[in-house]
């Protein structure tokens, strides 16, 4: 189970706190402001959700820094929540590592992995969880109820397999059983903190801790400088969008929408999807078998990262091919010399690539939508009286169709089937790094040689991003549509083609 697309009090928060950096952003003035912010966000005197309302305020201060791209102030010091903030208040200035970052008197210091019994245990004559303990961990009580002794307890789960009455759960931290790295341990509290040495900022932490005290960092104010400085930008939107900013922001729309948040042009990544697609096709025909065994592909940031840092010698199998956002950006400011580009999309990882040194001179913003959802909050745009407009044509159904699960490896099997059409392509999909993780464990046993391997780190796909703001089952239902009207269908038949060469010219970029 996740809480994924549960609308809660964590999410209220969050949709606030990047209403009123955007509100803030776009009024200007004196940013020390954000001071009151905190008073705002959480009225009155008495604690809604947390020990004290001195608490509350002091962790939505924190997110506020965040949302502005700063880090959490430390605990064992003062300093004002407006630290930095001026420094902060310009166009070009780029948040610092880490990207995701643990708010600790948020944290719960959540137990570790843990097998427990419940009060469900009936006292049975059989004791089976006992009698399968390899370790003798399963000790009774004066009263013959089971408990386990944890300092004996592998953690195998046997007697939870083997008790009649469902007694014995395993109990997890819930950020740690998302994140696909093993990147999340305890510090010396109990309270999670990340190895970023294995982060591959994916995000799922974010979206699965119950607590609300993970939290990644914007761009969000500083894109709104650049906005309000006269900056000519281009949104470049993830086909994801459809259905992530509520029923009447239509794809017809959305140009007009974006334009009243001061963008300059509206482009869909759907386009650099096509594009990504037709170099994948190509580089799966020219190198698998020939070159390397199989081929996986890149358009994913946390999943093409997590092979290169657990699969060094698989590397080279992972598709060289810009990803979607980079080739769309690269279009956008060959037709626009001199103009900025901010990705629209869903996925904190997407944060990740654009720190990349040689990606910052192609995307110069990103955000994602509920990021985007606080501007439009802020600017109190009302999409039911947004007047309809020409609906995004350029991507095909194929590049529309990546934001789901399986839609990458399906449309470059599907190009591949145009351009050679006696070339069978199996294919493999896996979403959550976990998943991930064990096919490329295969493919390195052999297991995969001549497939195209598609690994996305959120479940579902990129529908499924920590920036998201639509159940996932209902956004890959709405994409699904979306991706039916285009009047392409294959990305053999964008009209984009013959500028892919011109794009890639340094192809080395992707490294």
């Amino acid at each position: 189970m996740s809480i994924r697309g549960i609308y809660s009090t964590i999410t209220d928060i969050r949709r606030q706190v990047f209403t009123e950096i955007a509100r803030m952003g776009y009024e200007g003035g004196d940013y020390s402001r954000i001071e009151d912010l905190p008073y705002k966000i959480v009225p009155g005197e008495v604690a809604e959700h947390r020990s004290s309302i001195f608490l509350e305020r002091a962790i939505v201060g924190e997110r506020l820094r965040l949302a502005m791209g700063l880090s959490p102030r430390p605990l064992d010091q003062h300093a004002p929540l407006a630290a930095g903030v001026e420094e902060s208040a310009r166009p070009e200035k780029y948040y610092e590592p880490p990207l995701v970052n643990i708010l600790k008197f948020a944290c719960n210091a959540c137990p570790e992995k843990r097998y427990i019994v419940t009060n469900l245990c009936q006292n049975c004559l059989a004791h089976p969880c006992r009698e399968v303990c390899p370790k003798k961990a399963v000790k009774l009580s004066h009263r013959g109820v089971s408990r386990i002794q944890e300092d004996l307890c592998i953690r195998c789960g046997k007697c939870a397999d083997v008790c009649p009455y469902n007694a014995i759960i395993l109990q997890e931290r819930p950020c740690a059983k998302a994140c696909g790295m093993d990147a999340i341990r305890s510090d010396e509290h109990g309270r999670a903190e990340i190895d970023y040495d294995k982060c591959v900022s994916c995000g799922m932490c974010l979206v699965n801790c119950p607590f609300g005290a993970i939290s990644d960092k914007s761009q969000l104010f500083q894109l709104i400088q650049a906005l309000r400085g006269g900056e000519k930008v281009i949104a470049i939107v993830a086909p994801a969008f459809v259905g992530q900013l509520g029923p009447n922001m239509t794809p017809d729309k959305l140009k007009a929408a974006m334009k009243m948040l001061g963008f300059r042009h509206v482009a869909e990544v759907a386009v650099g999807a096509d594009l990504c697609t037709l170099d994948e096709a190509k580089d799966f025909l020219k190198k698998v078998p020939a070159e390397q065994p199989f081929m996986a592909t890149s358009c994913c940031p946390s999943w093409a990262v997590m092979a290169k840092k657990l699969f060094p010698e698989q590397a080279h199998c992972i598709s060289m091919a810009l990803t979607p956002m980079v080739l769309t950006a690269r279009l956008c400011k060959q037709q626009h010399p001199g103009e900025k580009v901010a990705f629209i999309g869903p996925c904190s990882a997407k944060k990740l690539e654009a720190m990349r040194t040689t990606v910052r001179s192609e995307v110069d913003f990103v955000l994602t939508f509920e990021e985007v959802m606080g501007m439009f909050e802020a600017k109190g745009i009302n999409f039911a009286e947004i007047t309809k407009t020409a609906p995004l044509r350029e991507g095909t159904a194929a590049g529309r169709g990546f934001a789901v699960s399986g839609g990458v490896a399906d449309a470059v099997r599907e190009a591949i089937s145009h351009i050679d059409p006696d070339r069978e392509v199996k294919t493999a999909c896996a979403q959550g790094l976990r998943d991930c993780r064990k096919m490329l464990l295969l493919a390195k046993a052999g297991k995969y040689d001549g497939y195209l391997l598609e690994g996305m780190a959120c479940p579902g796909g990129c529908v499924a991003g920590a920036g998201t703001l639509l159940p996932i089952e209902k956004a890959a239902a709405v994409v699904r549509n979306y991706t039916a009207q285009a009047e392409e269908k294959s990305a053999t038949e964008t009209k984009y083609e013959a500028t892919l060469p011109l794009l890639l010219e340094d192809e080395e970029d992707a490294e």
